[in-house]
């Protein structure tokens, strides 16, 4: 059995994750956050019936990133591993429904977060999972 955590290893634990580049993750995290919601509650309240596929994608890729922002924020180690396999489903999340648009554009009548792997959002929700993976990979050794 390991030893229990004392509340200094916690805080340093914590401190590592938002420390450096976890604190522009955080960032990034929280901004994708704010817009993916507010689009994706604009989109699912007024044109539902237009592309609910894609409104409904965006709506999970909203959930996505608020959690991994607050495991993020939250630190320790099992907020680290929770973000980790979190950032690993975003990013196979990003690659299917990327190469789906691309595939079969008529699929999605309007774009989603993921649509184009992000090319609306300036490619971060496809760089942004790669990037958390190895920062989360990264910090565990730290």
């Amino acid at each position: 059995m390991s030893e229990p955590v004392t509340g200094e290893e916690q805080d340093r634990a914590r401190a590592r994750l938002v420390k450096g580049p976890g604190l522009l993750l955080v960032w990034l995290y929280g901004v994708m956050s704010v817009g993916a919601v507010s689009r994706s509650v604009y989109q699912i309240a007024t044109e539902y019936d237009r592309a609910p596929l894609a409104y409904t994608l965006s709506a999970v890729a909203a959930v996505v990133y608020a959690f991994i922002t607050y495991t993020l924020v939250r630190g320790g180690e099992r907020a680290r591993r929770a973000a980790l396999v979190c950032c690993a489903a975003e990013l196979v999340g990003v690659l299917v429904v990327g190469t789906w648009t691309v595939i079969d554009p008529a699929a999605f009548p309007d774009a989603t977060v993921w649509s184009a792997f992000g090319k609306g959002y300036l490619f971060i929700p496809v760089l942004l999972p790669v990037t958390g993976v190895i920062w989360l990979r990264r910090a565990r050794r730290a």
